[in-house]
């Protein structure tokens, strides 16, 4: 496993994690086309992002890589979407190396959108970006 697919996997179960005990739980997605049908609790996806910055370290070679991932929240009302974007925000905030994952992690300010789902008249949604900061030894592909 790649640092880059390391730090997301970690991303992922701190999301997860710190989502299980809300009543109803959020579904938390990787990569995944969001349901039509959205769960009650809300939904939760983490999208991989890209590389947005990828500075040389000369000596010994390593290279800090900066990344951008999205997590991606869908809810059937504005309460419930603020209470989970709050919650996101305390759990990558609480543990910003994500338990040694990252050195960095750092939530930015979400853009909001209405989406049409199934069994919901209008839902609310939420693009929270996250740059994870970590470094990589030798080539910055590893």
């Amino acid at each position: 496993m790649s640092v880059r697919d390391a730090a997301l996997t970690a991303l992922s179960a701190r999301l997860g994690a710190a989502l299980a005990a809300r009543s109803p739980t959020p579904k938390v997605l990787r990569n995944e086309t969001v349901p039509q049908r959205l769960p009650p609790g809300g939904l939760v996806v983490l999208r991989d992002g890209e590389t947005v910055e990828e500075t040389p370290i000369l000596s010994p070679l390593a290279w800090q890589i900066e990344h951008r991932a999205v997590v991606e929240v869908v809810a059937a009302n504005t309460a419930l979407l603020d209470a989970l974007l709050v919650e996101i925000g305390a759990a990558i905030t609480a543990d910003r190396t994500l338990g040694g994952a990252v050195e960095w992690a750092q939530p930015s300010a979400p853009a909001f959108d209405d989406v049409e789902t199934e069994g919901a008249a209008a839902s609310r949604a939420a693009a929270i970006p996250v740059t994870l900061v970590f470094t990589v030894a030798g080539s910055p592909l590893n």
